[in-house]
Order: structure tokens, then sequence, then C-alpha cells
């Protein structure tokens, strides 16, 4: 694991960091941590102003949350595309479904090998229809938050890895904005719904 500039995909934040850390000879490494909710303005606030800090050293600015919106990550394109002398950023989340495309194109991606997707869903993503979406939403209508948001992690690399979608950064800020709103402390069942309803709109015929 290198301290490169790069997105890391992972649900262990604290022990990637530590491994990064592990990593460190003669590197500073500086950490902006959102473990219980989405990265905020502020905190991308935070991020440029301490890339902007001189600094004779190299500076590893390791960014770890759960999701980081397309709002926050328009806001740290520039200070990524173009950073300053000696600023390397790590970005760390649990979701590569929520990166921009923007920010692909930049940073390379690691998933790391304990993200898996073996859990079985009980929605046939390849055949979703308004019938499955009601019948699973109801299925779901007393799932909490934080069981909610892993059901969403799953559709979301579904749908990207099924191919029967038309998937613009519109339609990949969706899941992004799901988790947002679960941890704002929108209804689960109704973040579901409209999720749902929304890919079965862009579901190729």
């Amino acid at each position: 694991m290198n301290l490169i500039s790069q997105v890391i995909v992972t649900s262990k934040f604290e022990e990637t960091i530590a491994l990064l850390e592990a990593e460190r000879t003669t590197e500073r490494i500086v950490k902006v941590l959102e473990e219980e909710k989405a990265f905020g303005v502020d905190d991308a606030k935070e991020v440029i102003a301490k890339a902007y800090m001189a600094s004779e050293e190299t500076t590893v600015i390791i960014l770890a949350a759960k999701v980081f919106s397309p709002i926050v990550q328009n806001k740290l394109l520039k200070v990524i595309e173009e950073p300053p002398q000696n600023k390397a950023f790590i970005l760390i989340t649990q979701s590569k479904s929520t990166i921009l495309d923007t920010i692909r194109s930049r940073l390379p991606i690691t998933v790391l090998s304990e993200e898996i997707d073996e859990v079985e869903l009980g929605l046939d993503i390849m055949k979703l229809s308004l019938a499955s979406v009601y019948d699973f939403t109801q299925e779901h209508k007393r799932t909490n938050a934080k069981d909610m948001a892993i059901i969403v992690e799953h559709i979301a690399k579904r749908v990207m890895y099924s191919g029967k979608y038309d998937l613009d950064e519109k339609t990949l800020a969706l899941f992004s904005d799901c988790f947002v709103a679960l941890d704002m402390g929108s209804p689960p069942q109704f973040v579901l719904n409209a999720l749902l309803l929304k890919l079965l709109a862009r579901k190729k015929r």
C-alpha cells in the first residue's frame, strides 16, 4: 500500500489508515475523518486549507468517510487535479459507485479484498419491475438506516456490473444521495423506494 494519491474502497477505515501510516518514511500524514457521516463541505474546506499550507516535506492528506457527495468531490476536484507541491491525497470510502468519473479519471482506485458481494439481496436487478420494487420495499419497511446503507451498496454494485442500466453521472449520484439521506435521518423505506423507482426509469429496454 503506497502513499500516493488514490482512492481506497474499504469499510475498515482504522485498519487501512494504520497500514498507510506503516508505510511512512519521511512523509507527514494529515487525517480528516468522518466515519459516522458523509464528508461535508466544511470538511472539504479544511482539506483545501491544509493542502495549501507551505511545507518542505511531502504531506499525505487522508480523507476518510462513508460517502463523499458529488458537491464535495467537485469542490475537491481542482486541488486533486492540480495539487500543491509535495501534496498527495488519499480518499478512503465504502462505496466505489459514489466516486464521480471526474475523480476516477485522476486517481487510481483500489478495492480492498474485504469488499464482497456475496449477500443474497432478494432482488433481481436484471429483471427490475414495479411489482418487484413494491415487494422489496414492503419487505424492508422496518429496516434501519445502517442496514439500509448496506442494501443500497449492494444494489449499487449489482446495477453497475449488470450492464442493464443507462448510468450517467447524475444516475451514479443517486447512490451518494441515498447515503447522505440516510445519514440525515430520512426514512429508510422512502430512500429505498425512491432509489429503485429512479433506477427503473434508467433500465435499458
